[in-house]
């Protein structure tokens, strides 16, 4: 007969279950366990469509030939692929020339528009409860309700009165047209800096000027990217200033550039559209070099 023996279990301490949050299906962070929104991913997936299906079309029709694109609706894989639009657009539209022009304007348009905007904007925005301060600041704002066309005949008159139908004309005008929205930007974001930094500053005996200079302008970092962005979008890609105002064919921009493309009967699609590309290549490449600096000068301003 054999007798079973037991072995005592030593108590231990006590053990508290840890609980995994359950990942969610396809990755993303283990900790968050929110469903996910199926209208907001739709919503943007056929928005995102509009972007995408018009440079396609662009893409494609860059790459034909006249033929291939009179024998099909456009969408067509180009087959085989015709790559000479691009040297007939190259020396078609002068591009050298007119992509030097271009950036010269919108480097200057940007330069200048963050130098003057900030300072403006700083001025008023420590000065608001003074009333000739808050009019000028009124009147600033009336004007982004002044249409452009209400004002293209007389300044296409002072412009050549003045000698500024010319890249330096065009450099002055995108910073003073663009001084009312871009004041707006910055004196929202101005007045939500605490006043006690500068204060501080100018008890050390730091000027006006040094206290914009070292303490204001580097927190408008988030600002200057913003109002940077629109600016430099505007510059290079608006049209219907650069044709009204410069009168030089040598100063031609790129967009006055690819329009020697509308003919009166007929219109060279495919190289047309070569010339959009390479118009907009440089953007866009600046875009993708830069995004980091933009993204990160956002997020500081979210969490200023």
């Amino acid at each position: 007969m054999s007798s079973s023996t037991s072995t005592p279990v030593e108590a231990g301490p006590a053990t508290t279950a840890v609980v995994v949050p359950r990942r969610r299906r396809g990755g993303g962070d283990p900790g968050d366990t929110r469903p996910t929104n199926w209208w907001a991913t739709a919503l943007i997936a056929v928005c995102s469509l509009t972007v995408i299906i018009p440079l396609y079309l662009a893409v494609a029709v860059a790459l034909k030939t006249p033929a291939q694109l009179a024998d099909g609706t456009g969408f067509e894989l180009p087959w085989p692929i015709n790559g000479g639009n691009f040297a007939v657009a190259w020396e078609r539209t002068d591009f050298p020339q007119a992509l030097l022009n271009t950036a010269i304007i919108t480097v200057g348009s940007v330069v200048f528009t963050l130098f003057t905007s900030s300072l403006v904007a700083y001025a008023l925005a420590r000065n608001l409860h003074r009333p000739f301060f808050k009019g000028v600041f009124y009147y600033l704002l009336a004007a982004l309700f002044v249409p452009f066309p209400i004002i293209m005949l007389p300044l296409v008159k002072q412009t050549s009165l003045l000698g500024l139908d010319n890249p330096g004309g065009m450099i002055i005008l995108y910073t003073i047209y663009g001084l009312s929205l871009n004041i707006f930007i910055y004196t929202a974001f101005i007045r939500s800096i605490p006043i006690e930094l500068e204060e501080a500053a100018r008890m050390d005996g730091a000027s006006t000027w040094r206290v914009f200079r070292q303490i204001v302008f580097p927190l408008l970092m988030p600002m200057n990217a913003t109002v940077g962005i629109l600016t430099c979008v505007w510059a290079w890609n608006d049209f219907i200033m650069p044709l009204v105002v410069l009168t030089s064919p040598s100063d031609r921009t790129l967009s006055l550039a690819q329009y020697v493309f509308q003919g009166q009967y007929n219109t060279d699609y495919t190289v047309a559209f070569a010339s959009y590309l390479m118009a907009m290549a440089p953007l866009l490449i600046i875009y993708i070099f830069s995004q980091r600096w933009v993204i990160s000068g956002v997020m500081r301003g979210s969490i200023k």
